[in-house]
């Protein structure tokens, strides 16, 4: 796992950028061909020249006068190397480097010679210490060498003198070509690195060099602010440099407290993994490249979590998360950025080169997560779902790739797949989809909603056995809407459960009603996957049949076959109980699903539906369809179960279906769905909408 890294005003990123990119050889990067090489050589070989030139004009007496003062000084500079300032790893993850206020000290006092074997000497030990590539060494002597040799025109220019055997002492009339002078250091220092990083990384040379540029001038100024009070201290006595290692000391332990507050802000408290901002800087960085590099960003969401809590207590719940941040952790690859963005919620940023390599890695990652957890001596079984939008592809900005790989994840769990990568096509239906579960809360309480009644009766002899409770929803200005009109958007959000709480009342309240005008006929209605899946949802039924003092069996829930494929072990239970307290069950749709025929034989269900794709085509002697009609039924009855049949809409129709021994039809030549005031009317036997049906032999053989 990593973490976010920002643009740094040192030659250190230089080389990280780089070995980033291809992991070259100690001097790959400035052997082959391209523009950072040949910009590293232009930098490389001026310095030499210049430091070539500078250290020639030094003498013997020059070297004997540099007294204990300079290599106490020169002790500060390879601390200062050693040892940066690291308060903020966003901002600036080599830190501040405290030798830049020695080496200007050692400029003012002794002038530009001494400097550079201060830099010489200091800056290559410091880099030695901390192990860096000899080219990016390299490069770093020499931008210092260029830098302090601006600065030293600069003093040269306004009068300033300064050697071995005449060191300068200061005035504070002098401060003013200091500050020039510090200025054109930094500035150089500034436009030679920013350079560098923008030719390895790809950013525009804007971005490199003037990204953070506040923040680099004041650290960087405010160090070299420190030089002058060395240079005074120098020229009073040597003896007294050493106490500059106490606010020194303050300064370090300040730095650290600082990036120790700005690591906890760049991570999860719970799991240690990189959070929200973290990522979200991770992905401003790539967006602000001229070449962005592709990358995916999976989310990653728990299924049924929250049971885990409700159920095992929220300690239980922690632990849990913070295995699967554990699991996450080894299965994804070194490079791979992982993070907790709240909740049950994880991601992913994952470098690629196409969409079927992320999706190898998630595939492998998921099946990591699926294998059981041992948390407080229990076995947890964990599921989860998936979405991945593209960088730059999708989005160049967190927000944007959260909400397409959300789009893509919820897509998954409507489908019962593990994973689904983003589809445009998803997006565009996303405004519409919102706004129209936005209008669909706010038409629960408004009333717009309402049912209708579709009669179920005898395919033999057409006497009324129940009827299907069917959604219908009058929107205000897009007039009368179906079920498959907003309910599929409504599928997986929190409006389906006020849905269903408003279909189980209206269904209820309406048996109660007929119940007590003597008609005792049961009442279907669709139960989703949302539904089922939650072991709230039984007791949700058996309270309000209570409540209405409605027998059990007079409710029939229709439940469909991919309900079954894509959470069997949740929703079976919650069949067994519901089936258990007296409600009848149904299995809709059955022939167009995945349902096994050892699983329909372990169901606890009552009925078997027949879709309407297999009817249709019955009265035009269509053989296959009346084959697979067939062998339902006799399936169906074989294992104990009456069968119905929907969309029958003609004579032919009917006739057949009561020929093959199906036991109840439903369908436009019957009626269409009705309202309850029409309903009610119908069950009175004004039977206006349909003619009476002749009466069928039974089934026959073929």
């Amino acid at each position: 796992m990593r973490c976010a890294v920002a643009r740094v005003a040192g030659a250190s990123e230089v080389g990280s950028a780089v070995a980033r990119r291809d992991e070259p050889g100690p001097f790959d990067p400035v052997l082959r061909h391209g523009r950072f090489s040949g910009y590293w050589w232009v930098v490389t070989g001026l310095a030499t020249l210049a430091a070539g030139s500078a250290l020639l004009q030094l003498e013997s007496a020059d070297i004997e006068a540099l007294d204990i003062a300079f290599w106490v000084v020169l002790g500060f500079v390879i601390l200062g190397e050693i040892r940066p300032v690291v308060a903020s790893k966003e901002l600036s993850p080599s830190g501040v480097n405290l030798a830049t206020a020695f080496h200007f000290a050692v400029l003012i006092t002794w002038g530009l010679p001494a400097a550079l074997i201060g830099v010489l000497v200091g800056s290559a030990i410091g880099d030695l210490v901390r192990r860096k590539e000899w080219y990016r060494t390299l490069f770093n002597l020499s931008q210092y060498t260029l830098g302090y040799l601006s600065a030293w025109v600069v003093l040269a220019a306004l009068g300033w003198s300064a050697s071995p055997q005449t060191p300068a002492t200061l005035q504070p009339r002098d401060l003013g070509l200091i500050v020039i002078a510090a200025v054109a250091y930094h500035l150089v220092n500034l436009g030679l690195v920013g350079t560098a990083v923008g030719l390895v990384s790809g950013q525009s040379l804007r971005q490199s060099v003037f990204g953070d540029f506040w923040w680099h001038t004041s650290t960087t100024l405010g160090v070299m602010a420190l030089s002058p009070l060395v240079v005074v201290v120098i020229a009073t006595s040597w003896g007294f440099l050493p106490l500059l290692l106490l606010p020194l000391a303050l300064v370090w332990a300040t730095a650290q407290l600082a990036l120790d507050r700005e690591h906890r802000g760049l991570r999860d408290e719970l799991t240690s993994l990189a959070n929200r901002a973290s990522i979200a800087d991770l992905v401003a960085q790539r967006s602000q490249q001229a070449e962005p590099p592709r990358a995916a960003l999976c989310l990653l969401d728990l299924d049924r979590f929250k049971e885990v809590n409700d159920t095992l207590g929220h300690s239980t719940g922690d632990q849990l998360l913070q295995a699967v941040a554990s699991r996450l952790r080894t299965a994804c690859r070194d490079d791979d950025v992982v993070a907790r963005l709240g909740g049950d919620e994880f991601a992913l940023l994952l470098d690629i080169d196409e969409v079927w390599e992320a999706e190898r890695i998630v595939g492998r990652i998921t099946d990591a997560i699926r294998a059981p957890f041992e948390v407080g001596g229990i076995l947890l079984e964990v599921e989860v779902s998936a979405g991945i939008a593209l960088f730059p592809d999708h989005g160049q900005d967190l927000e944007t790739l959260l909400r397409r790989a959300d789009l893509a994840m919820y897509e998954a769990k409507g489908s019962g797949e593990t994973l689904v990568s983003f589809d445009p096509e998803l997006d565009q239906r996303t405004p519409g989809r919102l706004a129209l579960l936005a209008e669909l809360r706010q038409g629960l309480p408004r009333g717009e909603l309402f049912l209708a009644y579709q009669p179920q009766v005898r395919a033999s002899d057409g006497r009324l056995v129940g009827a299907e409770a069917l959604l219908r929803w009058q929107h205000p200005t897009r007039g009368l809407l179906l079920p498959g009109a907003f309910l599929p958007q409504a599928e997986h959000t929190a409006v389906m459960r006020e849905v269903t709480a408003y279909v189980l009342r209206a269904v209820i309240a309406h048996l109660g009603v007929w119940r007590d005008a003597g008609l005792g006929i049961p009442v279907s209605m669709n139960a989703s996957l949302h539904d089922l899946a939650d072991q709230r949802f039984a007791d949700l039924v058996a309270d309000s049949l209570a409540q209405a003092q409605v027998p059990p069996d007079r409710l029939c829930l229709e439940i469909t076959e991919q309900a079954l494929v894509s959470d069997p072990t949740r929703v079976l239970l919650t069949l067994e109980r519901l089936h258990g307290m007296g409600v009848q069950l149904s299995l809709d749709d059955f022939g167009t699903g995945h349902a096994s025929l050892t699983r329909l034989k372990q169901l606890p269900v009552d009925e078997v539906k027949i879709d309407r794709q297999f009817v249709i085509d019955l009265d035009a002697g269509d053989a296959a369809d009346r084959a697979v009609v067939r062998a339902v039924i006799e399936l169906a009855h074989a294992c104990g179960l009456r069968t119905i049949a929907e969309g029958v809409e003609t004579e032919a129709q009917r006739a057949t279906l009561a020929g093959l021994g199906c036991d109840v039809i439903q369908g436009w030549l019957i009626a269409p769905a009705l309202t309850a005031e029409e309903f009610a009317s119908w069950l009175e036997g004004e039977r206006t909408l349909g003619p009476p049906l002749p009466a069928v032999p039974g089934p026959t053989g073929e």
